[in-house]
């Protein structure tokens, strides 16, 4: 497998760059920063609407969470090739397709991380919030979410970790990803498959491995500062508010 890499690192870190379409890991990783950035937003907006007090918000929002999760990814990716050219009447390329149908898919998971955010911060900070004469929306944006955002932070980033996985599929559809570039090195040798997709898992490991460990570290950190904080007795968010 050293042989094999020696030879094909380049293939396997960018594809055919800077002959042809960038590709290998370098693909996969902007793929997955960029549609966890993309997802995160609209998220954000689905989780409000499920902690929302209104029942018109909050069962278009269950509905499309519901059935987002219970759609293989695979078949999100082949809906979304067909689908999106048929709308658009515009030839869309494979990465597009691919980022399109990740964000829907993350987008969904990310919201029910988020909504469990909201729900873990103590009632008593709501009612409180309001007690002070804030509204509604204020009380959300200056004082549920900022600390619901920040507890789920690991969450976040192990959603992270699971997209770069998924992006693996976009191989069906001819997205030049990791594994596209692992499939073009086995075209190549052809006698040696075996070593070929263990060097894929193998390099998929270790990219999966290092971001777990960062989450790790992560929360680590942040149970230290929580710690630190209980201890001290620091004035709440909500007399921080009261006092501006």
């Amino acid at each position: 497998m050293i042989d094999i890499l020696s030879q094909y690192w380049q293939t396997f870190l960018v594809g055919q760059y800077p002959q042809g379409p960038l590709g290998g890991v370098t693909l996969t990783i902007l793929i997955a920063v960029f549609c966890i950035s993309a997802s995160l937003p609209i998220a954000l907006l689905i989780a409000v609407c499920r902690t929302s007090p209104w029942r018109a918000l909050r069962l278009p929002a269950f509905a499309l969470v519901q059935f987002v999760r219970g759609m293989p990814l695979l078949m999100l990716i082949f809906w979304a090739y067909f689908l999106l050219p048929a709308i658009t009447h515009v030839t869309v390329s494979g990465v597009v397709t691919l980022i399109c149908a990740l964000i829907i898919y993350q987008a969904a998971y990310l919201s029910e991380v988020i909504r469990a955010g909201i729900e873990g911060i103590a009632r008593g900070q709501t009612e409180a919030a309001r007690a002070l004469g804030l509204g509604y929306v204020t009380t959300l944006r200056r004082v549920i979410l900022p600390q619901a955002l920040y507890n789920v932070l690991p969450s976040m980033l192990s959603e992270f970790i699971s997209t770069i996985k998924e992006t693996s599929l976009g191989y069906v559809i001819g997205v030049q990803e990791l594994t596209f570039a692992a499939n073009q090195v086995n075209s190549q040798l052809l006698t040696r498959p075996l070593q070929v997709y263990v060097l894929l898992a193998a390099i998929y490991f270790v990219i999966c491995f290092a971001l777990t460990r960062s989450v790790r570290y992560l929360e680590v950190r942040m149970n230290r500062k929580r710690t630190a904080r209980a201890a001290s007795q620091p004035v709440s968010i909500l007399s921080t508010i009261a006092g501006e």
